[in-house]
């Protein structure tokens, strides 16, 4: 029985984000006169249509993992010019229009999650997200070198620190010599470095680093912290995501970090046992994902429309129609086989 509820959570999950993304696409062009042949949520078999007054077909698909708005002449023209004016083609419409269609996607979804953050914060109070290391566990590699609970951490290895997302991930990346440099100011206002190797210890095939610091978030109740934490962790977890893929290039962060829809299902399944808030906060950053995903300039992506669209300003012509599809089709395909990838390797987590 739990199994089916796991799916069926992250179907409708799947369903919600992928809706809210598509949604802005869809409200942007119809507001700008693009000519839509097609709203879907779903991708492959079709399962139901309905032709509203619009003239828009409105479908429901077989595989809850994507969906589209499908607009004519998306890139360049092509449909019947007898059948939808030439005007109504979105790459005839003003480069502005066909730059707010490309990211109302990504828009909506950022405005989701806030909204998400919003609700959970009002409703079970908004934590801190200062870095203030609320316990240090004694003997270990911290504790060692002379920090102190209460101790702000300012910096990790000459980066600045203003919250805990970007802490811990910056203690997740790889140091070439596992040494890593917190500086810290103490409750006396006063600011010390300090160089921290963590003892290196292996969970279920991963490598652990312990520095042995706690945290614990003060919480803040009221529509003020409330606002105010929604954009403040939404920021930091954007914050967070980019430099994860900025880091993926550089080799500081496995790509075997990384999960797909398998991955994300057993999330699903881990979160729903620990009740509401934390499902809610899931699809929240599971937005923010989807919306930072999609806005990277590369092709394929909304992201990668939004690059040709600015080569077009630049150059004040468009890009050839051969290079763009075919720079799309191959940028697809490498996404194809990185998902593919992604999704057997959560398999064999999901196995063992």
């Amino acid at each position: 029985m739990n199994t089916i509820i796991n799916i069926v959570l992250f179907i409708l999950i799947l369903g919600v984000l992928v809706f809210v993304h598509e949604l802005g696409h869809f409200l942007t062009a119809k507001k700008s006169g693009v000519y839509i042949h097609e709203f879907s949520i779903g991708m492959g078999p079709l399962i139901k249509t309905i032709k509203g007054k619009d003239g828009i077909n409105y479908s429901i698909r077989a595989l809850p993992i994507g969906g589209y708005v499908q607009m004519a002449g998306e890139i360049y023209e092509d449909d019947n010019t007898n059948t939808v004016p030439k005007e109504k083609f979105m790459c005839n419409r003003p480069w502005y229009q066909r730059l707010i269609i490309l990211v109302a996607g990504v828009f909506n979804n950022f405005l989701l999650a806030i909204i998400l953050l919003f609700v959970i914060a009002l409703i079970w109070g908004a934590p801190s997200l200062k870095p203030v290391i609320y316990n240090v566990t004694e003997g270990k590699p911290a504790a060692t070198v002379g920090i102190e609970a209460g101790d702000v951490i300012t910096a990790i290895n000459d980066e600045k620190v203003k919250t805990w997302d970007k802490a811990q991930l910056l203690l997740l990346l790889k140091d070439k010599d596992d040494t890593y440099k917190f500086t810290v100011r103490h409750q006396n206002g006063e600011t010390a470095s300090y160089y921290v190797k963590p003892e290196i210890t292996e969970e279920d095939g991963e490598e652990v680093r312990i520095f042995g610091i706690e945290m614990k978030s003060e919480i803040e109740k009221g529509f003020v912290p409330a606002f105010k934490y929604s954009f403040q962790k939404f920021a930091s977890t954007l914050e967070q995501m980019w430099l994860t893929v900025v880091n993926l290039f550089t080799g500081k962060i496995s790509i075997n970090a990384l999960s797909g829809p398998v991955g994300i299902y057993s999330v699903v399944g881990e979160t729903r046992s620990a009740g509401i808030e934390n499902v809610i906060y899931l699809v929240a950053i599971l937005s923010i994902n989807l919306g930072l995903m999609n806005i990277l300039p590369i092709p394929a992506l909304d992201g990668g429309h939004v690059l040709f669209l600015i080569i077009e300003l630049i150059t004040r012509k468009k890009v050839n129609e051969r290079v763009e599809a075919y720079t799309t089709a191959i940028f697809f395909a490498l996404l194809i086989l990185l998902m593919i990838y992604i999704t057997i390797h959560d398999i064999i987590r999901f196995i063992l």
